[in-house]
């Protein structure tokens, strides 16, 4: 008799909030058999190196002395910047400080958290992004048109990204596909994006 196929469940919600900043976050448990040497840095660097491949090397994570740059190919301009990762409780912070796709008067805010975290119920693993202001939603008050084309894009683009990183990830620390469900979280109060 076959063994019963797991379901991998996969907890995202992406809002923006009332300043019209993005959050967005994505996680799932980990049975702790297959997440025990899992850290906060080891997803950081499983994460820059899946960015690389799935996007054919188009976006190229590199590091400076100023902290990571998201590059388009192997040219110098930076889609995002981010200072140098920082551990914070049970996670690593990236905090962005600028680049092609964030808002000019808003390169101060905003960041990216890679999350750890043990659970009485397994492992959970997140990342997260807060207080991003994207560049296409254009300010603090985006007309309809500019809310709709981020979500088309940007949004759409991130959720897919991370969603598959977790699955990618999972599939690989277990040995073992599995079925995907992804369900909505509610984390933050905002407009769903």
């Amino acid at each position: 008799m076959p063994a019963a196929t797991r379901t991998q469940e996969i907890a995202c919600q992406q809002v923006l909030v009332d300043d019209s900043s993005v959050f967005s976050i994505q996680w799932s448990i980990f049975p702790p058999r297959i997440a025990t040497e899992l850290t906060p840095e080891m997803l950081l660097n499983r994460y820059l190196a899946y960015i690389r491949r799935c996007t054919a090397t188009i976006i190229r994570p590199c590091p400076t002395p100023a902290g990571m740059e998201f590059r388009l190919f192997a040219s110098r301009v930076s889609l995002i910047s981010f200072l140098p990762a920082a551990m914070e409780d049970d996670c690593l912070v990236l905090r962005i400080r600028g680049g092609l796709l964030v808002q000019p008067r808003q390169c101060d805010r905003g960041e990216m958290r890679f999350g750890v975290v043990a659970l009485p119920e397994g492992v959970r693993v997140s990342l997260q992004l807060s207080d991003y202001c994207p560049l296409l939603l254009g300010s603090s008050s985006p007309s309809v048109v500019r809310r709709w084309l981020y979500s088309l894009t940007q949004a759409f683009i991130h959720r897919l990204v991370t969603v598959r990183f977790l699955v990618l990830l999972y599939r690989e620390l277990a040995g073992s596909a599995c079925l995907v469900k992804v369900v909505p979280a509610r984390i933050r109060e905002g407009r769903p994006v």
